[in-house]
């Protein structure tokens, strides 16, 4: 019987770990042509369309003026940009900020949102933005972001020369990265997932995620849909799949940059990866569920890849590794003992490979502190992620089977000097 558990989990496990090799060499691919495609449209941009940026912010007061001044810096014409910060029920001065600035610069616009139609998330915040938006372009960024001057065109230039794509999603980075050992680990991993699963799944699949921050869509699909799903705590991977589903694909396109602050506390981090893990464990249960009435069938290819990455990956590895820790005091007759453990090292042989290659992919990102890092990371960092996977289903679980009302959680923002000197390098 133990025979057959770590036969599965290691086909679990290898499963993922060829397919990330596989998505690792779509990115290099891409890394390699789109800054080929940005300068073709740069030539040829034309009549841009009008675009709407939304800021939806709930206690931002930390980061709402870092993020207006990096709006007013945009390279796009501002007769066609319109600025909405939606001040979403805050009991601090993001309000106040938000309307200074306002005042100042017409580009700006401020929406305060009130109860009973407040506080309740970012999806109920996006929707009260959208009402009062008026651009064909739908741009969102998150209030702790600084984009650079030339995203917000990189993002609409991308809707403007491809009329397939319902959405553009841009690259973001770190701009915290150097504050302390988690911020690094958190860059690590925010540059792997978007070389690896981002830009490798838009290569070769047409397909990519709507992240939280920097994308464009358009304006006339979100009327579609009908906004977003407030029920969603990872609100942009349950837009990703009804964007798939009327025909059209998301386009990656690291041209478009901003810089987001990440969490510089572990219980910060576990709070916001929480609220992502049980966010996308919503979508798959949405998705599987109702897969029979999706008009897109291709959308099964990231279903799958959500599928293995939030419980099949980690039920493998779960499984292998309670295995292991119960034949140190049981002889469990293991016929694959010594091939396990020459998997196991391979597997981390591969991990570490994988990661550095998406770190060669940046401007000086492969230095030898970061490759001891992410030696570091694979037997901490990746290890938590285990204990985190497993406490998000629990409440989701329980959420579902219960009945309880969805709650979000705002990340919690840090005050002090930003690591600029990372914006040298991008």
């Amino acid at each position: 019987m133990a025979d057959i558990f770590i036969y599965i989990s290691l086909f679990l496990i290898w499963f993922m770990l060829f397919y990330h090799m596989f998505l690792m060499q779509g990115g290099y691919l891409h890394s390699l042509n789109y800054k080929k495609t940005a300068i073709k449209w740069s030539r040829r941009s034309g009549e841009l369309p009008t675009v709407s940026v939304l800021i939806p912010a709930h206690n931002e007061e930390v980061v709402i003026e870092n993020t207006l001044n990096a709006m007013l810096q945009l390279k796009y014409p501002r007769h066609k940009l319109e600025v909405i910060v939606i001040n979403d029920n805050s009991s601090d001065g993001t309000g106040e900020i938000a309307d200074t600035y306002a005042r100042k610069f017409p580009v700006i616009k401020v929406v305060h949102t009130r109860p009973p139609h407040a506080g309740k998330g970012k999806s109920g915040a996006l929707n009260q933005g959208l009402k009062a938006s008026n651009g064909e372009v739908i741009v969102v960024y998150d209030a702790d972001n600084t984009p650079e001057p030339d995203a917000v065109i990189n993002l609409a230039l991308g809707l403007q020369n491809d009329p397939k794509a319902g959405a553009v999603v841009g690259k973001f980075r770190v701009i915290n990265a150097n504050r302390n050992l988690l911020t690094r680990l958190i860059n690590i991993e925010t540059l792997t997932f978007q070389w690896l699963a981002q830009a490798g799944r838009w290569f070769w699949f047409k397909m990519s995620t709507i992240p939280g921050t920097n994308f464009a869509i358009r304006r006339s699909i979100l009327e579609e849909l009908g906004g977003w799903d407030e029920r969603a705590l990872s609100e942009d991977t349950e837009l990703s799949f009804r964007v798939y589903n009327l025909g059209y694909h998301i386009r990656f396109f690291p041209a478009a940059i901003t810089w987001e602050q990440e969490p510089e506390t572990l219980k910060v981090w576990w709070k916001q990866r929480t609220r992502w893990a049980r966010g996308n464990e919503y979508v798959i249960l949405k998705y599987l569920l109702g897969f029979h009435k999706l008009k897109r069938k291709k959308i099964a290819i990231d279903l799958t890849y959500f599928l293995f990455t939030y419980l099949l990956f980690f039920a493998g590895v779960i499984i292998s590794h309670t295995i292991f820790i119960l034949n140190l005091f049981l002889d469990l007759q293991l016929s694959v003992g010594p091939v396990s453990f020459i998997l196991l090292v391979l597997g981390f042989l591969l991990f570490v490979t994988e990661v550095t290659l998406a770190l060669s992919f940046e401007k000086g990102q492969l230095t030898w502190k970061n490759v001891s890092i992410v030696v570091f990371m694979y037997f901490t960092y990746s290890q938590l992620w285990i204990l985190l996977v497993i406490y998000a289903t629990y409440l989701e679980t329980k959420r579902v089977l219960f009945r309880q009302e969805v709650t979000w959680y705002k990340t919690q923002r840090f005050k002090g000097k930003q690591a600029n000197e990372n914006r040298s390098v991008s």
